[in-house]
């Protein structure tokens, strides 16, 4: 029930946000009597599909917490906790960002994620599964791994990709539904008939599907990046291990605001191109034959 109204708050603030900017500007009709205007339909497209992407963006942190129950450091507890924070101080003072939020949340599996609006206001989360299960190297080389998405831009960079990948749905699904309702079928109503919401509906979710190959594609190469920021940041040999460690272990499944940005990803059934983490072999492989004059982070 958390999941399912956190999704529509979300929602109701992209519609809010949405609908007041189309008034601001004027393009809230992209139908002119029985007419399409590419002009209204494209400004229409690109403050739907970006407006989603960045309130999303702007509330990841906020819904972070509240989708797994992420409870943030703010002091101490105890040697563990203080040695979490210590080493995300150290690592983001390396790597030439703010000090992110560190948090833990109960989880039998082991996983982590980063988030956060920009690189000097984020957040880094571990499960409990995560400290149980991994040895301190381990752990400090996921929490690199965290801290070089933050570095790298990973989650702006990935809001801008999925605003234009939403923009270009939302804009060819009303062409295709336009096509068949007004050239094939010969519909002269104006506004949006049954067929036109139909068509729609049904190719912004074929397009979606495809457009998903692209997000993923761009996660998939974000992740070498990631590992290459996390091996300079605590250690090349850690962050092999923490990967071999993660090949013993089934990571655990993360909301998907913050999957792309998990140390892995659950399977998928439909095949690699919809995969948002590559292979931990590959990404272990790819680390061996990086030397060390080539490990950074941003």
């Amino acid at each position: 029930m958390k999941r399912i109204g956190l999704f529509l708050l979300t929602n109701i603030a992209v519609l809010a946000v949405a609908m007041i900017t189309m008034n601001l500007l004027g393009v809230g009709s992209y139908m002119q009597g029985t007419s399409l205007d590419l002009g209204n339909l494209f400004a229409f497209a690109a403050i739907i599909g970006f407006a989603g992407s960045f309130v999303s963006l702007a509330m990841s942190k906020w819904l972070a917490k509240m989708s797994v129950g992420a409870k943030v450091i703010k002091e101490p507890r105890n040697a563990d906790e203080q040695w979490l924070v210590d080493t995300v101080r150290r690592q983001a003072e390396k790597a030439g960002i703010g000090m992110p939020e560190v948090a833990i949340y109960e989880g039998a599996e082991p996983n982590a994620f980063a988030t956060g609006m920009t690189k000097n206001s984020a957040l880094v989360a571990v499960s409990t599964g995560l400290l149980r299960h991994m040895r301190q190297n381990e752990v400090e080389a996921v929490l690199g791994h965290e801290v070089a998405h933050i570095a790298n831009g990973d989650m702006v960079t990935m809001a801008l990709l999925q605003g234009v990948v939403n923009t270009f749905v939302i804009f060819f699904a009303k062409i295709v539904a336009y096509v068949v309702d007004r050239v094939v079928l010969k519909n002269e109503s104006e506004g949006h008939s049954i067929t036109f919401i139909v068509v729609d509906i049904a190719a912004q979710i074929l397009f979606g599907i495809l457009a998903s190959m692209i997000t993923m594609w761009f996660s998939r190469k974000r992740e070498f990046h990631a590992d290459n920021g996390g091996a300079y940041l605590a250690g090349k040999e850690n962050m092999i291990a923490a990967l071999q460690r993660l090949q013993t272990m089934q990571p655990g499944e993360l909301p998907d605001q913050m999957a792309a940005f998990g140390i892995s990803a659950r399977p998928s059934n439909i095949g690699d191109l919809f995969r948002s983490h590559p292979p931990l072999e590959k990404r272990i492989e790819a680390l061996r034959a990086t030397t060390q004059d080539q490990l950074k982070v941003a």
